[in-house]
């Protein structure tokens, strides 16, 4: 669990790091360079989740090496089926996405960052979110780097 404390405001405590693929993690169905690293380092302390409808179905092979969990699940629908999946891992996660369907998702987290990369942002994605990164490395690192979400977040 990665545990940080906002100045004036709430702890923020992350057991889940959720994370949309194409678009976010991914360009193309390729992870973006630095995303790996990132990712083997975070699993240390929380268990990390990609949700994805696989467009380009290379989910599996991107992530497989990392060992972290992947689910897919089909492409009509797949806002929902994020939704319940973050539900049920309770309220301790931080969801990062782009699109329209991560805006539920984003709903339930105890922390929601919207990331804006090649593949753009939906735009209530990124009114919804609590924080917007202009990269997933960006995101990433507010975990990574926590004194950038205390002064982010701080009251």
């Amino acid at each position: 669990m990665i545990r940080i404390e906002i100045p004036g405001r709430d702890v923020i405590e992350i057991e889940h790091l959720v994370l949309d693929y194409n678009g976010t993690i991914a360009e193309d169905g390729e992870l973006i360079e630095g995303v790996a690293d990132r990712l083997l380092q975070l699993k240390e302390d929380v268990s990390v989740h990609v949700l994805t409808a696989d467009t380009y179905g290379t989910v599996r092979q991107q992530c497989e090496p990392l060992g972290i969990n992947v689910e897919t699940f089909p492409r009509a629908g797949a806002a929902e089926c994020k939704l319940k999946i973050v539900q049920a891992l309770g309220r301790h996660c931080m969801c990062i996405g782009n699109g329209y369907n991560d805006v539920l998702m984003f709903g339930e987290a105890e922390l929601s960052v919207a990331v804006i990369e090649h593949e753009c942002a939906f735009s209530e994605a990124v009114t919804s979110a609590d924080v917007v990164a202009r990269s997933i490395e960006d995101a990433l690192d507010l975990l990574l780097k926590p004194n950038r979400l205390r002064a982010t977040l701080r009251s």
